[in-house]
């Protein structure tokens, strides 16, 4: 793929960046002109969007293209998209390590959704992408999500209308993914959910309806759900 020459704005604006996953993003597209998401998995990050959502975040706007690996199969590279910088864009607050602490601790030391104590990370509430940091220093703006409950999360809403296009912030806190306990819908779709976790022994009991479950021909959520109904 060509590379296009970078106006000095945007070289400048690259060299004030440490965000160590935009750095990534960014040097390959300085080096090669593209980045896919197979060369960001070889890098480290199992979630490829993420990483160019960093560079974008900090108002370097970037293109999705669709390419093709040498066995044929299709996958998504970055390049450079030719708008202009948002000097309005410069990326999320870094949450200092004892400020990190403290809210992994008012949590319990457990993710919101599904219990798990390991894989711990903060996150907005609201999307950055639909608040920024204009809640900083609102009342509780982050919550604990382990590493697989906050990629559920990150699929829904970036599929979710309010992500893409609304902005609403309003819509937001009345998703589940903000409020697990009070919401009004998930991702503006009309559904309810309801996350139980077998931990420990527990587990034991998860083990004999998923038995159950297989013998009826069902998964074990639908199991549940008729046992409910």
């Amino acid at each position: 793929m060509t590379k296009r020459v970078l106006p000095k704005s945007l070289i400048d604006r690259i060299n004030s960046i440490t965000n160590k996953r935009a750095r990534v993003v960014l040097d390959t597209l300085i080096k090669k002109g593209s980045i896919s998401t197979t060369e960001l998995q070889k890098a480290g990050y199992d979630h490829p969007p993420r990483a160019a959502r960093d560079v974008v975040e900090l108002g370097i706007a970037l293109k999705r293209v669709n390419i093709k690996r040498p066995d044929g199969q299709q996958i998504a590279s970055y390049i450079f998209d030719e708008r202009e910088l948002d000097p309005s864009k410069t990326g999320r607050v870094v949450i200092a390590k004892k400020e990190r602490g403290a809210i992994i601790a008012r949590a319990g030391g457990r993710c919101l959704f599904c219990g798990a104590d390991h894989n711990l990370q903060i996150d907005h509430k609201v999307p950055f992408e639909v608040a920024g940091e204009t809640l900083r220093y609102a009342e509780d703006p982050y919550q604990v999500l382990d590493g697989s409950c906050n990629r559920k999360k990150s699929w829904d809403c970036e599929h979710c209308e309010n992500w893409t296009t609304l902005k609403n912030i309003k819509t937001c806190l009345n998703c589940y993914w903000a409020s697990p306990e009070d919401y009004k819908h998930i991702a503006m779709r009309p559904e309810r959910r309801v996350d139980i976790v077998w931990v420990g022994k527990e587990t034991k009991v998860f083990e004999t309806l998923e038995s159950k479950a297989r013998k009826a021909g069902q998964s074990a959520s639908d199991y549940i759900k008729t046992m409910l109904q």
